[in-house]
């Protein structure tokens, strides 16, 4: 089949039904697109916007701190701008890149058409802009958060301005969209794979996509479950971190650096991936030790969770717990230093061409190294409690993230520019942007290694004259000034009329198949879906460029309109069915919009607007699912081409609505599992958990909440099945049933606590929030049995088409297990400790 000829008039037919199906808007409604294509520039875009902005802000604050006792901006001012900076750079600007170049990116090299949650996508980039807004708006009032990006009690707590709630409720609103970007990422990567892609073929990409993505999957969620008890805390006095009535501000240090210290190899290893693509096509030949690289990454992403500690060590923790986490902290530099050797490697067997990109990605090489021997440093505890909290671990910080993110970043954009916009950026203003910010940036930060070992603590707005710190500081806002000018070469690059588009596909000769790309751009990712047999299909596969464009692969034709790509096995890439892409739609701004006032404005205590917004987004997304998602095909099965004939529908776990729910659960239990792990924390740091003679919920009706819940998920859980074999009338009962009986289970927790005072004791505070979780959680739970339940009766949902259930009762598997844990920690664990 892969060399059957094919008629170039059929070729051309199909061409236009395949580019009519996949053209975005125009105009006004340009800005209702969901392709990745579009939504991916616009994440990128905005988040480097926001990335100027907090430049801008370090900028005024490293005037401030030129010469001793300066009164250029006040204190508090200060420490706005240091909260807005940190939090801007890591929130607004790391993770959101990255995920915004994967969704831009990440299709094209794995051949795809698109990603397989579209308007999520889109979703998730409108969330993002209003959050962002939100939250770097709140400069221009003198009402941001200046408490440090890092958020410690008790400093924020006792904040009687809105700073820390605008912080807590506007990141929490972004943590959202940053998970929804990596669901879509990681069930692209599984399911999105073209024919023959097996695991071990993928591009290196694509593995540290998934990495990635699986990492913020598992350390977001106990940031946002932090946030919740904190905003609990700020809004209705619950003393989570409050000593004096129980609680301990070491918990939510805890929670943040779970969140905090991933989050270093969520920035860095998206650039090594960004490397890992330009360093081949550097050398022209293939990556040195690939599967070294992937065992590496992987293990790097594992460890990375048991380093939190090692910010901690000087909160008095046991000696036992500083040797393990220092030893951790020494140990994550093996598969670190793997991936560094094997580029190393790969350029010693080939043919160097030192292009552009490889000088961004040779300086990142060496200041990174820089920032990783100081690392070592700091994972000594000796050496930490002396240099802890000063400008040292400053320059560390900006050493490793800089040098292991933004170095690679530009290098990156300028390797896949001519892949984004046809045209290339130029070579004279790269390297002038390139020694500006290389020179800016260690004559900025190396002095601050020696500052900080001359005692200069992090966060003071000024400093007396005559300690010693005089020089250095005016030698790095020098060099600050030095990197924005190299910045600002670069934005200038970027944005500046750049001619005609290029003529060459592949300009850097690179093996992947994203240089397979269309020019000028046609929108449909790729005019036909290959099958792939190499990691480096267009170095290894003659020909495969020029039968994808001629359509010989397979989808070369969209006879029915619509948007398709081929979902493959999670390991083998067999080709499992044709899945329907969503198209444009306005409903995933309003369902943004509508979220973000439901984060939003609880800030201003506006509860009841924000749970009319709560409902506003329910009913989006609810349309959003109803109209777009598992629709019923007008036939079961679809010629593909190849002679390979597929369905159009799938249930269970061959769809990836139901991988997308999967992981999201993964997610939410991760950030539930952190509130058990409170409750655990408080007992171990305090014999006085839970208090002597404390009333406890009650036993009876917790336990009715358990057999409740529990009859909820059997009438879920039997309803499937029924709705199969055709006894539709009886699923529905069990529907309705399992929805007032989940109902019901969930009233009957919060009513066996209803008689304790949450503001009295950390221990009655712990157990409102698990249960608050709970039925708040219950309520998504609800609204998807009735879903099915309306379903079955309007004709969505029938005997051979029921994805939706199957995703419910997946949803009720993770549901029962909050539950069930919830009533455990609730009615019997206290009676235990």
């Amino acid at each position: 089949m892969l060399s059957a000829p094919i008629d170039p008039e059929e070729s051309r037919a199909t061409a236009d039904r395949l580019l009519k199906a996949w053209y975005a808007p125009q105009g006004w409604r340009y800005w209702s697109a969901v392709n990745n294509s579009e939504v991916g520039l616009w994440y990128a875009l905005t988040s480097f916007v926001f990335m100027l902005m907090a430049g801008g802000l370090a900028l005024v604050m490293r005037l401030q701190l030129a010469v001793p006792d300066n009164d250029l901006i006040s204190a508090d001012r200060f420490n706005q701008f240091f909260t807005m900076h940190g939090s801007a750079m890591m929130f607004l600007f790391a993770v959101p890149m990255f995920e915004a170049i994967s969704i831009l990116l990440l299709p094209a090299f794995l051949g795809a058409r698109d990603m397989p949650f579209p308007r999520l996508s889109a979703y998730g980039f409108w969330a993002f802009l209003i959050g962002g807004v939100f939250i770097m708006g709140s400069l221009l009032f003198g009402a941001a958060p200046a408490a440090g990006w890092f958020m410690y009690p008790p400093l924020s707590t006792i904040d009687e301005g809105v700073g820390p709630d605008i912080w807590l409720l506007g990141l929490s609103f972004i943590e959202v969209a940053s998970i929804a970007a990596a669901v879509e990422l990681i069930v692209g990567t599984i399911k999105c794979r073209p024919p023959g892609m097996r695991i071990n073929l993928m591009p290196l990409y694509a593995w540290y996509v998934l990495v990635v993505g699986v990492m913020i999957l598992f350390a977001f969620p106990p940031l946002i479950a932090g946030d919740f008890l904190f905003e609990l805390q700020r809004s209705f006095d619950w003393p989570f971190f409050d000593p004096a009535r129980g609680g301990d501000p070491l918990l939510w240090q805890h929670l943040f650096w779970i969140f905090g210290h991933p989050e270093v190899y969520i920035v860095f290893l998206p650039s090594i991936a960004v490397a890992a693509m330009i360093v081949p096509a550097a050398a022209q030949r293939p990556m040195v030790g690939y599967n070294w690289i992937v065992l590496s990454a992987v293990g790097t992403g594992f460890l990375s969770f048991g380093l939190w500690v090692h910010h901690m060590f000087t909160t008095g923790l046991p000696t036992i717990s500083l040797g393990f986490f220092s030893a951790a902290s020494e140990a994550v530099v093996i598969p670190t230093g793997i991936q560094l050797f094997a580029f190393v490697a790969t350029l010693l067997a080939g043919r160097v061409k030192m292009i552009l990109p490889m000088l961004w990605i040779a300086g990142a090489l060496a200041i990174f190294t820089a920032g990783g021997l100081t690392g070592v440093m700091v994972a000594l505890a000796p050496f930490d409690w002396q240099v802890h909290d000063s400008y040292f671990i400053v320059a560390h910080l900006h050493y490793t993230l800089f040098g292991g993110m933004v170095f690679p970043l530009i290098g990156g954009i300028y390797f896949f520019y001519p892949f984004i916009r046809k045209q290339r950026m130029s070579e004279r203003l790269g390297r002038i942007s390139f020694w500006l910010t290389f020179v800016g940036f260690n004559l900025t930060f190396l002095p601050m290694h020696l500052t900080g070992l001359l005692g200069m603590p992090r966060r003071v707005y000024t400093y007396p004259a005559g300690v010693g710190w005089d020089d250095l500081n005016m030698l790095s806002t020098i060099g600050a000034f030095v990197i924005a000018s190299g910045i600002l070469v670069f934005a200038w690059d970027l944005v500046r009329p750049k001619g005609d588009e290029m003529k060459e596909r592949n300009p850097w000769g690179a093996g992947d198949l994203m240089w397979a790309h269309d020019i000028p751009d046609k929108f449909w990712g790729v005019r036909s879906i290959p099958y792939v047999t190499s990691r480096n299909p267009l170095w290894d596969q003659p020909g495969i460029v020029e039968r994808m464009d001629a359509g010989g692969y397979y989808l070369p034709d969209a006879q029915e309109g619509l948007r398709e790509t081929i979902v493959t096995s999670a390991i083998d890439a067999q080709p499992q069915f044709v899945a329907r892409i969503t198209g444009p739609a306005w409903c995933t701004m309003w369902a943004a919009a509508f979220t973000g006032g439901a984060f939003i404005l609880p800030v201003f205590h506006m509860y009841i607007p924000a749970m009319i917004c709560a409902v506003l987004a329910t009913a989006c997304v609810i349309y959003w699912l109803w109209t777009s998602t598992a629709l019923i095909p007008e036939h079961p099965m679809k010629d593909v081409g190849m002679g390979l004939q597929l369905p159009t529908y799938v249930s269970g776990p061959s769809a990836p609505g139901w991988w997308g729910v999967f992981i999201t659960m993964l997610g939410d239990m991760t950030a539930f599992a952190s509130l058990i792990f409170g409750v655990f924390f408080y007992w171990t740091a305090s014999e006085q958990f839970p208090p002597p003679l404390a009333e406890h919920a009650d036993g009876a009706l917790v336990l009715a909440s358990a057999v409740l819940y529990g009859a909820a998920w059997g009438a879920t859980r039997v309803a499937r099945p029924l709705n199969r074999d055709g006894q539709v009338a009886l699923a529905q009962v069990l529907l309705a049933g399992g929805a007032l009986a989940a109902a019901l289970g969930a009233g009957a927790l919060v009513w066996s606590i209803l008689h304790l005072d949450p503001t009295s004791h950390v221990y009655p505070a712990i157990l409102y929030a698990i249960a608050v979780w709970t039925a708040v959680h219950t309520i998504p739970g609800i609204i998807m049995q009735f879903y099915c339940l309306a379903g079955t009766i309007f004709g969505k949902i029938r005997p051979t088409y029921d994805a939706p259930i199957w995703n419910t009762v997946l949803f009720w598997h993770f549901l029962l297990v909050t539950a069930l844990v919830a009533a455990f920690t609730i009615g019997a664990l206290p009676g235990m400790l």
